[in-house]
């Protein structure tokens, strides 16, 4: 942690919007007018493009960012292989998928000197990185910065979301502060550093190597509500004009590569595009939910999906249990007993989930596989029937979801892990039969 970071993370300023066409210039004159690749790019320049779609796609569909920088990213030494740590990738294939709840409790304190990279820890996932489709659910534990070396993924991009501790996040098209209730995302092959704004920091990370992540469509609900575009941030451009060697650190189907750069590659000094860098306050969702009666299911939840080749069934779900009124009247109120086709990872941010009475903690996870059945523990399921039904507000925690098209096989690191709960069951072992003829 640096003081420099926290007085930078309070002073940005970003770009509003998502899915824009955003442009920025650090510099004056670095964006080249009417064209995006002129003879002699601006200042001395280097143009260039970074696509994080196909040139083909839709234009709905299409992500892209021309960059303007001190010097191509084709100037670079070879990458050599280097240890992957306990980061894994799809195809998971050391361990099989397993249909019994799990739950876990927080990574463990790091060693000294760990940072965000190194910091990472693979639970598990589905998919084939290499193939682009699928996801891998990773948790970080960090207490230092990432120094003179970046990091950038050409498998997916990085929806990360801070449980403990602020970040810093340097990326070639500017900076992003994430605190705790707020996530961020890095597209596919974009490249960053990762700063602590607090001792130490910890929390999840979804890698989506299929379509990147958009705003789910509201249907009946109409124009407004759920995620709302202009609350997504993205970052003005800055650049670092370095020529301290830079260790550069790519995630290539499935492994870990490193070449040492004689400069920063964060040296774009101007861009304009859509693929782009942004963060998202959890909080400002627009929470919709039944005034009348039931529970609503859970996808009315949705901060963003990864579609899939079938209309509805998303390759992986961005979901958030945000601060909410109920109001149902007759009506069980916390989420229902139910049964999944899709499958369904829960991490807590802050406070308590209305579903788990304990041992769902900050820091912690759940896992419920396709078709697993899980729903209230005892506790809550004997506290919710007997419950007086005005309304009431649920403000005192913030949880999440990845939810995904395929089962989550668990990497044999996270099956065998010591802060897995071994008893998981029990907190269901109470609910009682109650059935009367």
């Amino acid at each position: 942690m640096s003081e420099q970071a926290r007085k930078t993370a309070e002073a940005l300023e970003y770009l509003t919007g998502f899915g824009n066409e955003h442009s920025s210039e650090a510099v004056p004159g670095a964006l080249p007018i009417g064209r995006n690749s002129p003879q002699r790019a601006p200042l001395g320049l280097y143009a260039e493009q970074l696509s994080g779609s196909a040139f083909t796609e839709p234009r709905t569909h299409n992500r892209r960012s021309w960059l303007y920088r001190i010097r191509p990213s084709a100037a670079h030494p070879p990458f050599t292989r280097i240890d992957n740590g306990a980061l894994r990738s799809a195809p998971f294939t050391e361990s099989v998928a397993d249909p019994n709840r799990l739950r876990w409790n927080p990574l463990p304190e790091p060693a000294p000197g760990t940072d965000f990279l190194s910091g990472l820890w693979t639970l598990g996932g589905n998919g084939d990185a290499a193939q682009r489709a699928g996801m891998a659910i990773h948790l970080y534990a960090a207490n230092a910065d990432m120094t003179d070396r970046v990091f950038s993924d050409s498998d997916g991009e990085l929806l990360i979301v801070p449980e403990r501790g602020g970040l810093l996040l340097r990326t070639e098209l500017g900076l992003l502060a994430a605190r705790p209730g707020e996530m961020a995302l890095i597209p596919r092959g974009v490249r960053f550093r990762v700063e602590l704004l607090d001792a130490d920091a910890r929390g999840y990370v979804c890698e989506n190597y299929g379509q990147p992540f958009e705003l789910p469509n509201l249907g009946p609900i109409g124009a407004n509500g759920l995620a709302a575009a202009r609350d997504f941030q993205a970052p003005v451009a800055a650049y670092e004009d370095s020529e301290r060697p830079t260790e550069v650190i790519n995630k290539f189907c499935g492994n870990l590569w490193s070449a040492t750069y004689d400069h920063s590659p964060l040296d774009v000094v101007a861009w304009h595009g859509s693929h782009v860098p942004y963060v998202y306050d959890m909080r400002r969702f627009n929470v919709l939910g039944s005034i009348s009666y039931d529970h609503p299911d859970p996808s009315i939840f949705t901060v963003l999906t990864s579609p899939s080749d079938t209309p509805g069934l998303a390759g992986v779900d961005f979901v958030v249990f945000a601060p909410r009124w109920l109001v149902g009247e007759d009506t069980f109120r916390p989420p229902y007993f139910h049964r999944n086709v899709m499958s369904e990872y829960m991490g807590l941010i802050e406070g308590a989930y209305d579903a788990k009475a304990e041992g769902f903690v900050p820091g912690g996870g759940s896992l419920h596989n396709m078709m697993s059945a899980h729903g209230p523990d005892h506790e809550t399921f004997e506290r919710a029937s007997a419950a007086e039904l005005k309304p009431q507000k649920i403000d005192d925690g913030l949880a999440f979801m990845f939810e995904t098209r395929w089962p989550i096989t668990a990497t044999a690191q996270a099956a065998g892990a010591d802060h897995l709960q071994r008893g998981y069951d029990d907190v269901w072992q109470g609910l009682q039969r109650h059935f009367r003829a």
